[in-house]
């Protein structure tokens, strides 16, 4: 057994089981429908949340309980690890990193937090660099210095179908929710490590794909020129329903950029509570690990 323990939270794309798969820990982000609190990963699925969308339940999010958090780490202490190393969603979209960061003081340096300023595919790779390196034998301060050293190094582009979440979490105006459906704009958000902010709008689901992808070449051309494929990892993520619709949002980019793997995650529940149905994204980030 390694001697760090590995935690994120389901808003990278890693799912509780899959987080076992991994050697690792996903706690899982809870999601308020009509005031009862579910988990992504333990009593909800996407299925269930969208049908809690079409039923027009009234949905929020929140961070993960102080006394859930508090729980696992001492669990994982008590089981062994010598160290934790926790990598929360990013401190620019919710405040789980900066209430985490204050009870760590608390284990006399056994539990280090990470903010890498990232979200959904790009925290993924965070995650599994980080996992990399425990396993290379490395230490949580030593491990969290590196991938925090990166941790700007990603873009994520994320393009919505509807603005009808946004007007009812108080981002966006019920003018401008009107504006864009009578126009069929789509409004395409960017996080280069704090929030979410307006990239471009767009005509139609269509044009938002096509300007996401020119968007990723650009970030070839600039913010990562010189860097090595092999050092890069572009991946997909969607809110779409089917599984024949999300291959083919893959695939599209994966036809743009033939010299990556381009892999696929469903945004998170918690996230998709943000973006509503149909909504389809990228990152594009430097990792750290080999292969």
């Amino acid at each position: 057994m390694n001697h760090t323990a590995i935690i994120t939270d389901t808003n990278s794309g890693i799912t509780p089981d899959e987080a076992r798969k991994l050697g690792i820990f996903a706690m899982p982000m809870p999601v308020l429908a009509d005031a009862q609190t579910y988990y992504e990963g333990q009593d909800l699925t996407h299925e269930q949340l969208y049908a809690f969308m079409r039923e027009d339940r009234d949905l929020s999010t929140s961070q993960p309980a102080i006394g859930d958090v508090l729980a696992l780490w001492d669990q994982l202490l008590a089981d062994g690890y010598q160290e934790i190393l926790y990598i929360p969603m990013s401190s620019g979209l919710s405040g789980s990193c900066a209430a985490a960061t204050g009870m760590a003081a608390e284990y006399d340096g056994k539990v280090q937090v990470a903010d890498v300023h990232r979200i959904s595919v790009t925290l993924r790779d965070a995650v599994l660099d980080a996992k990399s390196f425990a396993d290379q034998g490395m230490t949580a301060a030593q491990i969290k210095e590196k991938i925090e050293e990166n941790a700007l190094n990603s873009v994520v582009y994320l393009g919505v179908d509807t603005l009808k979440y946004f007007k009812k979490n108080g981002r966006a105006t019920a003018a401008a929710v009107a504006v864009a459906t009578v126009l069929n704009l789509k409004p395409i958000l960017i996080t280069e490590g704090g929030k979410f902010d307006t990239f471009a709008k767009v005509r139609g689901i269509k044009a938002c794909k096509d300007r996401i992808i020119d968007a990723l070449k650009k970030e070839l051309e600039t913010r990562f020129q010189g860097v090595p494929h092999s050092e890069l990892r572009l991946a997909t993520a969607s809110t779409l329903e089917s599984a024949e619709d999300a291959e083919a949002w893959r695939r599209m980019v994966q036809e743009a950029f033939p010299e990556f793997e381009v892999t696929y995650d469903p945004l998170s529940c918690s996230i998709a509570c943000h973006t509503g149905i149909g909504a389809v994204g990228a990152g594009l980030s430097r990792v750290q690990r080999n292969g």
